[in-house]
């Protein structure tokens, strides 16, 4: 029995789009009749799409090439940078595509998403120590046509209302005539984080001295000629646990900068000594993750000397050492690089909650320790008279004493958080803070904590910028909290060192802007001119922002707005800058290839540069 099917279909071409269905053609056919009619059809309305968007394309670049050309002006008032622009990773190759789209492709109701598409960023991201930092949406344009033109299959979340689902019958198109490709392609953040550093950086130099040092003294104990380690080899892993707390303490860290700042702080002090202070503070991280390595190396060597005295010792002894070694263990191979930039907040409870109980194991272990008499199998009653003689005692208390500090002053305090747009939130608190200063967030303090730069100018209150990127930040736009947790106790970074120079170059792209702003709102030592680089400063951080920078005196601020002018070099711009400025150093907070660039940049023509080094 022959089987009628009804097609309907009628072409109209619309002055803003492809063709689409729109009015109906009734005709009864053949099956196979209806299938040839049907891939003609498709052929039709294929290149007929692929006609629109390369003329309106067309069009759009050379309406795009025109006004970047014509306006060459920034958004804040009085304030200009002319530049020319240049092939870089922050340069645009092609302008976005049309906002609508209709690739077909071979397999069954696939549906496209357009290339005007924003593709959301994963929940477990880096964290920055000095802020959360913005990713401009023309990255995720940019990201969007490359995956389209080759062939990539977006998730369902990221698909945009307008959409169009492709029957199975329909031939693939040529899609890669219909986007052009980027003429380099993006790196992704990881790849410049764990693969573009070089192999004799500060904080791996510092890393491998740490780590030999200690294995030398493991080998000499080993072979009989450091007799005082082998004897005491539970010491040497408690004293790196104290010395991984000093490098990763805030208030103790916030001390050591105050020193530095005021003792070499001065115009006579070596341009060369303030540099290599810079690069160590700054490198701390290395000395914590050798001397992780290393506490783990010394217990268990002090596990296996105990083991092998199994005579002079207890089952709860070693089974207390051994709970601690796997905890530490775990503490290592959750800080691994790879494991920390892909799953920060896994990284980040895991060291948090593992590190907590291996300190309390590590109170059990030394009473134990102290207090057993291997003579009558016992244990003594006399442990406070015991334990203030020994070392480990002391390195622990310190340790613990260090790690309590910040907890007992966390606070929950009423926040005020505005959006200018759905890029950015501006967080205000009560209280003045010291330019260069940093401090953390939290919606939830025992599970994540955020850091970002602190605005303020000295006076009744404070606020940070925070670049809508993760999903706390997001949700501070979405759904403004009225409370948040706080750390009463703020840290430096490496903002707080620019009180160290004479004259300095600060580099912000997008809520960068944070860290350094408060050098404009402050009188300090240090004349700071600015580099920012953002896009749409008004629409998306807000008039505040934009007043206090366009107050500033214009010969010391550069604003570079990509709403209006393009992405421009930012390496060319900061070391053009940094020689008009007459600069000692350059500053820069950046994404990471950002922050890399500038660096290695200004660097290469002989001018100190530093950033943010995403460490371990």
């Amino acid at each position: 029995m022959q089987i009628a099917e009804k097609i309907v279909v009628n072409f109209v071409q619309t002055a803003d789009g492809p063709p689409t269905p729109q009015a109906f053609l009734c005709c009864t056919i053949q099956p196979i009749t209806a299938r040839i009619c049907i891939y003609k059809l498709a052929k039709f309305v294929q290149t007929a799409t692929y006609s629109f968007h390369c003329s309106r394309t067309t069009k759009k670049r050379d309406l795009m090439h025109q006004e970047v050309m014509d306006q060459r002006f920034s958004s804040c008032r009085g304030v200009s940078f002319e530049i020319q622009p240049h092939k870089d990773p922050f340069a645009i190759h092609a302008p976005p595509a049309s906002r609508r789209g209709w690739v077909p492709r071979g397999s069954s109701n696939k549906t496209v998403p357009t290339s005007g598409a924003i593709i959301s960023r994963s929940s477990s991201r880096a964290s920055s120590h000095f802020c959360d930092l913005e990713t401009d949406d023309e990255d995720d344009e940019d990201n969007v046509l490359v995956n389209i033109e080759e062939g990539y299959e977006l998730d369902d979340k990221h698909e945009l209302p307008l959409q169009v689902s492709v029957p199975e019958m329909l031939p693939q198109a040529p899609s890669k005539k219909i986007l052009s490709k980027p003429t380099k392609p993006k790196e992704s953040r990881l790849s410049v984080i764990l693969l573009h550093q070089g192999l004799f950086t500060v904080y791996k130099r510092l890393f491998m001295v740490c780590l030999a040092l200690n294995i030398a003294g493991l080998v000499l104990a080993a072979t009989g000629y450091f007799p005082y380690a082998r004897n005491h080899a539970t010491l040497f892993s408690i004293g790196n646990l104290l010395a991984l707390t000093l490098c990763r303490s805030e208030a103790f860290l916030r001390i050591v900068f105050w020193l530095a700042v005021n003792l070499l702080g001065h115009s006579w002090v070596p341009l060369r000594l303030k540099t290599a202070t810079t690069s160590l503070l700054q490198s701390l991280g290395g000395i914590h993750s050798s001397c992780g390595v290393s506490s783990v190396a010394w217990l268990t060597y002090s596990l296996v000397l105990t083991i092998k005295d199994r005579d002079d010792t207890s089952n709860e002894i070693i089974g207390v050492a051994s709970a601690i070694l796997s905890l530490l263990c775990l503490c290592c191979l959750a800080a691994f690089p790879l494991v920390r930039h892909l799953h920060h907040n896994v990284f980040e409870r895991t060291h948090r909650f593992a590190g907590w109980v291996s300190l309390i194991l590590l109170w059990v272990f030394i009473v134990l320790t102290k207090t057993y008499v291997p003579e009558t199998k016992s244990y003594r009653k006399d442990v406070g008279s015991r334990l203030v003689k020994e070392q480990e005692f002391w390195f622990t208390l310190v340790t613990t004493i260090l790690i309590i500090i910040p907890w007992v002053t966390v606070r929950r305090v009423a926040v005020k958080v505005s959006a200018p747009s759905g890029h950015a939130s501006i967080i205000k608190f009560v209280g003045g803070v010291k330019p260069g200063i940093l401090g953390r967030i939290s919606p939830s303090p025992m599970s994540e904590w955020h850091a970002f730069g602190i605005i303020s100018d000295g006076k009744e209150e404070h606020m940070m910028l925070a670049g809508a990127v993760g999903d706390f930040t997001k949700s501070l736009v979405s759904n403004p909290p009225s409370h948040l947790w706080v750390r009463q106790v703020h840290f430096a970074g490496l903002p707080y060192l620019v009180n160290m120079y004479n004259r300095v170059l600060v580099v912000a792209t997008g809520s960068g802007i944070c860290v350094f702003l408060s050098f404009l709102l402050q009188q300090g030592p240090a004349d700071v001119c600015l580099l920012w680089v953002a896009k749409g400063i008004e629409q998306n951080f807000g008039e505040e922002i934009k007043e206090w920078v366009s107050g500033y005196p214009k010969e010391k601020v550069i604003v570079h707005d990509t709403a209006v002018m393009g992405r421009p070099n930012v390496s060319e711009m900061s070391v053009a800058a940094a020689r008009k400025w007459g600069a000692e150093v350059v500053i820069v907070t950046s994404n990471p290839e950002g922050s890399r660039d500038v660096v290695n940049a200004c660097k290469g023509k002989g001018i100190p540069a530093f950033g943010p080094i995403w460490d371990s």
